[in-house]
């Protein structure tokens, strides 16, 4: 089992940032992505960003330029630097690990509001 705990989050103004901190506890030896989900009401649960183990990275177009994820192997952790935030990135927001991430198998953390303000 893989724990994993977020922190970060809350309300911003457009244009501004946020980052997003996610730390993984438990048995971590089959996690090789960790990343980040986002889910706005009514809509479903998307991959915004993800970064494997030799810290290979992949963006949703929608935030491509503007969010920036980055992992840290030896403490457990992977973040989100959310820049240039828009109304449209107002979501809960989940960490996730797993092998290869996929919403029906990854570990998710409990999920962290975002929200921006036009």
């Amino acid at each position: 089992q893989v724990q994993l705990v977020e922190s970060g989050g809350g309300l911003v103004q457009a244009g501004g940032s946020l980052r997003l901190s996610c730390t993984a506890s438990g048995s971590q030896f089959s996690i090789n992505t960790m990343g980040w989900y986002r889910q706005a009401p009514g809509k479903q649960r998307e991959l915004v960003a993800s970064i494997t183990r030799g810290s290979r990275t992949n963006y949703a177009d929608s935030v491509r330029g503007r969010f920036t994820i980055s992992r840290d192997n030896a403490k457990n952790t992977v973040s989100l630097q959310m820049n240039s935030l828009k109304p449209e990135d107002t979501a809960v927001y989940y960490c996730a690990a797993a092998p290869i991430l996929s919403i029906g198998d990854n570990y998710w953390g409990q999920g962290t509001q975002v929200t921006v303000s036009s």
